[in-house]
């Protein structure tokens, strides 16, 4: 591309960071255009022109072409690349994890991350099902690591990405993963692989 791609994201969310790193895993230009959730910017008409949606991260492509929805847009900017695997079933079984990670992982954890650490909320103050339901998920991925380094085959795919950005930070929600220590060891495997700073998209309560 002559013009760098346009992203539209929070760098507190996690849905934004998937983005951030595979463009960076891409070796592609891009401009990062901040968009702060907890002042409202997604709701501004400048931005519900670029999404009526009024979410992040959203991508603009140099032709104008407008894309949404984290793991859509990791997917287009991973296309050809060792990110998605060769073989189509383990494609399929990619997109399995990561349909199941909003479905199933991200509505617990992050959202459970989001009322501790952002809203300041107590934990009688939040729906203890978000405790349970989170729970599950990583107990399912605990399942799943039990004897493998990564999410699909055997090497890193677009499934540990999606997978690892709420996970990396799911203490924030209370969760402990000391208590599932093949995930938190694939957690540590998955930074490295990225370069990922540890610190990286964590809640600053000053900032």
């Amino acid at each position: 591309m002559n013009q760098p791609i346009q992203v539209y994201g929070d760098q507190r969310s996690g849905n934004c960071l998937k983005v951030k790193w595979t463009a960076d895993r891409m070796s592609l230009t891009y401009d990062w255009q901040n968009v702060d959730i907890l002042k409202g910017e997604t709701r501004t008409e400048d931005f519900l022109a670029i999404n009526p949606a009024g979410q992040v991260p959203c991508l603009v492509r140099p032709d104008g072409r407008i894309l949404a929805q984290s793991n859509a847009i990791c997917f287009h900017l991973a296309e050809g690349s060792a990110l998605i695997p060769e073989d189509s079933f383990d494609v399929a079984k990619m997109l399995e994890w990561m349909f199941w990670e909003q479905y199933s992982h991200e509505p617990a954890i992050a959202v459970r991350r989001f009322q501790k650490a952002y809203k300041g909320l107590d934990d009688d103050q939040i729906d203890p099902e978000l405790m349970a339901k989170g729970r599950r998920a990583l107990g399912v991925m605990e399942m799943r690591l039990l004897s493998r380094d990564f999410i699909v085959a055997e090497q890193l795919s677009l499934a540990d990405i999606a997978l690892v950005a709420y996970t990396r930070v799911a203490d924030e929600g209370g969760f402990d993963l000391d208590e599932f220590l093949n995930v938190r060891g694939w957690v540590a495997r998955v930074e490295n692989e990225l370069g990922i700073d540890v610190n990286d998209g964590r809640f600053d309560p000053v900032g």
